[in-house]
């Protein structure tokens, strides 16, 4: 049931309950991000290729991507509190055992694990605020989650690539278990307890294990260029879609993409996020392999992105509130797209003002233009009753579409035994970044051509951050958040 009562924001519960919620998000999100600046350090440590780095990002975000709409079902019907703090404590382990981690095999099993408890956290934090605050207060709540959300997304990969030159890759681990008690102590003792009372009384666990299972054959499958496990994976989405209209309570309701909006808004999100996630894990090996940064460096590069985003969104969704999201969600990636375009330039002793700054500046350009008004339309293009759900279809698929991209494109641009070569390594990054930027321009083609202006739109305040927040990663708007 919800708290029998909210609180302002001022109070000290208020507080505590907004420092529980950031602290937790921040560190599911960031955890992916200053991984990604670990990985050349964790191939030479565990003697690893490029498919086991796949497999060091991707078993996160494959679980995290298929279970975090079951994440959210559970918090409405068993209490956000409670799976929130179960969440926590399973960060925690996860990541403790992410640190002992002796080979590749611990490791990525370790990470399957941690995207598992990272589904059962990241919904939770936004519905917690929205549950447990007054609502007079909720604007400045989620104004100040989002705000300090994105200053550690932007600092994150910088302190953790400094954390990594000094201690070494483990340490970006054991700093999440002190974290996560901290958090889960303040949650138990001072985060009221909410539940959805109309919440269904049945969860769709099948739909649940039928998408983690086609994910995961789908990436394997694409990792190790098996064509079978390609096509068992497929088969498995195909499965998901039947068995979706079927269920009396689906994870992915299909009445959602009765909107045009909303199915045109999630086809962008799949290319465009495709993109960022093949930018993302390819650009910091490109940066420490062939340019010869240090982690902490490379971790700094692309600051600009995030500073950008954090500046230049409420803006661009304001904007897109009163002209509608159509130029912006098609100007965006245009300019993302010459932006990855420019990074080809990264190569062997990279200067970083000449050569990956520029190409850096105008990618980041590209989403902050996009993103917030992407946002806006997903949003703008369901009943406020479906905002949560929306949200977190938009969450999956923007995760996804980065799980598929990091498992195909380095098979695709000739990368998968390069990794102690520099010269085929660059080559295969110059190709890399050619498919990333026709992701982009795809998914701008599609916002251009078949994007509608939606009836209404929602307020920029509540909307700036669905997968979008830090960086590529961020938190998103859960399942059942009460609007």
């Amino acid at each position: 049931m919800p708290p029998t009562t909210t609180v302002r924001l001022k109070s000290a519960t208020g507080r505590w309950i907004l420092l529980a919620t950031i602290l937790g998000s921040s560190m599911a999100s960031l955890d992916a991000t200053v991984v990604s600046v670990a990985l050349p350090r964790i191939g030479e440590s565990l003697h690893t290729d490029v498919a086991g780095l796949q497999w060091t990002v991707n078993g996160y975000t494959l679980t995290l991507a298929s279970f975090i709409l079951l994440g959210g079902s559970l918090g409405d019907r068993l209490g956000r509190r409670r799976v929130f703090v179960w969440g926590i404590v399973g960060f925690a382990l996860t990541s403790l055992l992410c640190a002992v981690a002796v080979n590749i095999e611990m490791l990525v099993l370790a990470r399957l694990l941690q995207g598992v408890a990272g589904a059962l956290l990241t919904p939770g934090s936004l519905a917690l605020i929205s549950a447990s605050i007054d609502e007079r207060d909720q604007g400045s709540a989620i104004g100040l989650w989002s705000g300090l959300g994105g200053v550690a997304g932007a600092l994150g990969p910088l302190l953790g690539g400094g954390l990594i030159d000094l201690v070494g890759w483990r340490a970006i681990f054991l700093l999440n278990v002190p974290l996560a008690l901290v958090v889960a102590v303040v949650a138990i003792r001072s985060v009221p307890e909410s539940r959805d009372p109309a919440a269904p009384t049945r969860i769709d666990v099948p739909g649940a294990v039928i998408v983690a299972v086609a994910l995961g054959a789908l990436t394997l499958g694409l990792i190790e260029t098996r064509p079978t496990l390609i096509g068992v994976g497929v088969a498995g989405l195909a499965c998901f879609v039947l068995v979706e209209l079927r269920s009396p309570n689906p994870l992915v309701p299909p009445s959602l993409f009765a909107s045009r909006v909303f199915t045109v808004a999630n086809l962008v999100t799949l290319f465009v996020y495709a993109a960022l996630g093949g930018v993302f894990f390819l650009l910091v090996l490109q940066l420490q392999l062939v340019a010869g940064y240090s982690p902490m460096a490379s971790g700094a590069a692309s600051l600009p992105v995030t500073l950008l985003m954090l500046v230049l969104s409420a803006p661009a969704g304001r904007w897109a509130q009163r002209h509608g999201p159509r130029l912006p969600m098609t100007v965006g990636p245009l300019l993302a797209a010459v932006g990855v375009f420019a990074l080809q330039r990264v190569g062997a002793e990279a200067n970083y003002l000449t050569d990956v700054l520029p190409g850096v500046v105008v990618f980041g350009l590209g989403l902050a233009i996009m993103v917030a008004p992407l946002t806006g339309a997903v949003l703008a293009a369901v009943p406020s009753a479906d905002a949560g759900i929306a949200s977190g279809v938009n969450n999956a698929v923007a995760r996804t579409a980065q799980l598929l991209a990091v498992a195909a494109l380095p098979g695709i641009a000739g990368l998968s035994g390069a990794f102690g070569d520099p010269v085929a390594f660059g080559a295969g990054f110059d190709t890399a970044m050619r498919w990333c930027a026709v992701l982009l321009l795809i998914g701008a083609v599609l916002a251009g051509a078949l994007l509608r202006v939606p009836r209404r739109a929602p307020d920029p305040e509540r909307v700036d951050c669905l997968p979008h927040c830090a960086g590529a990663d961020g938190p998103a708007l859960a399942p059942g958040t009460p609007k």
